[in-house]
């Protein structure tokens, strides 16, 4: 299990989702250039530079957003940042999406996949869950990505908050660097497994 979570002896289900929540929102990460992502953290809504054309990306593993971003450090991914989100909207978006890979136990067919993921507003992939270096582990998370319908609803709906936590990537990353990886793991959001109903994840499971 990766550091933050590390208290239980059960081994970590291949498929779930972890995250940092509440009763009533959930934390997901996304990376920006600064313009789009400190101009979203001090209004806590996305500027009008923000398209609501492209699909964005949401990631409720902050680790994983590290490992997608470079701690920060790739270019258009300098500025991280903390998405407070409603449960409703979460599960709305989980409900609505396809796997954005074919699996035929799921879809039957290839064509009915694919259909399927077109008129699907979100889209679900499970990439290897990252440890504090960033090595891939033996289960997965979950990127949920949001389009047409579910990038509106996402942007003028659901955020709750925006907090900008480059700052907070920088002192774990240099903590890793240092060795000091207690210290980093403290530090870390402190995400824990996310109650969902069955039905709600049984469609998007590879």
């Amino acid at each position: 299990m990766n550091e933050q979570n590390n208290q239980s002896d059960q081994p970590e289900p291949r498929f779930r989702v972890r995250a940092h929540h509440t009763a009533s929102t959930v934390t997901v990460y996304q990376a920006y250039r600064p313009g789009i992502g400190l101009a979203a953290a001090r209004d806590g809504g996305f500027p009008a530079s923000w398209s609501r054309d492209r699909m964005t990306w949401i990631k409720p593993s902050f680790l994983w957003m590290m490992y997608r971003c470079g701690w920060a450090t790739k270019e258009g991914q300098e500025t991280v940042l903390a998405v407070e989100i409603s449960r409703d909207g979460f599960l709305w978006a989980l409900r609505n999406a396809c796997l954005s890979h074919y699996v035929p136990g799921l879809h039957g067919d290839r064509g009915a996949w694919k259909r399927q993921l077109k008129a699907a507003p979100a889209r679900v992939q499970w990439d290897p869950e990252r440890d504090l270096r960033l090595n891939p582990l033996p289960y997965r998370s979950l990127q949920l990505g949001l389009a047409g319908e579910a990038a509106a609803r996402y942007a003028d709906e659901w955020i709750v908050g925006i907090e900008d936590v480059t700052s907070l990537a920088t002192e774990i990353h240099a903590c890793v660097r240092a060795g000091q990886l207690e210290r980093a793991a403290r530090l870390l959001p402190q995400e824990r497994p996310y109650p969902l109903e069955e039905e709600a994840l049984a469609h998007l499971r590879a």
